[in-house]
């Protein structure tokens, strides 16, 4: 952030998970993403949180309402990333986003990579709607802290740059 005037990130958290929406499952993406924040030197105000199933039209209008309607900075998917048949948070993102940020994406799945071979089943997304980023996390809190680790340093000046606050590079 700049240094005459650090801004707080206002951040969405949506959790997408059937067991969760349904209260058969704790949630522990968005406990991790708020840790991961916290450890990660982010200044941020949560500004939503929601838990929906796995269902691309209730993950569309979710990720639409935050970041069209409560302008928030950066929205952070946590759940459905992978290969299941119900994993569709990707293709919901993708069908909201205006562009692609395929670089966030690439990072996430080079940390996952270090941690796991598994890391490179991720299907998670990454691009801007409007002038919120949106970041699908997976829903394992160890790889959503992995994930987050891999691309904090790079959210304040993406949402500067989002803002209009950075001059051309």
């Amino acid at each position: 952030m700049s240094a005459s005037a650090p801004r707080r990130l206002r951040v969405a958290i949506l959790t997408v998970s059937d067991r969760s929406s349904r209260g058969e499952r704790a949630d522990g993406g968005a406990p991790a993403i708020r840790e991961a924040l916290s450890t990660g030197g982010v200044q941020f105000e949560e500004v939503s949180y929601l838990v929906v199933p796995d269902e691309v039209e209730q993950i569309a209008q979710a990720i639409r309402q935050a970041a069209d309607d409560s302008q928030v900075d950066v929205l952070l998917t946590t759940g459905g990333t992978g290969l299941a048949p119900r994993d569709v948070t990707p293709q919901a993102t993708l069908s909201m986003l205006d562009y692609e940020v395929p670089g966030i994406a690439e990072a996430m799945r080079a940390a996952s990579l270090r941690a796991t071979p598994m890391g490179m089943l991720s299907r998670g997304t990454a691009g801007v709607r409007g002038r919120t980023l949106i970041v699908n996390l997976p829903g394992s809190p160890k790889a959503v802290r992995e994930n987050l680790a891999a691309i904090t340093a790079a959210l304040p000046h993406a949402v500067e740059t989002l803002r209009g606050e950075v001059g051309e590079h």
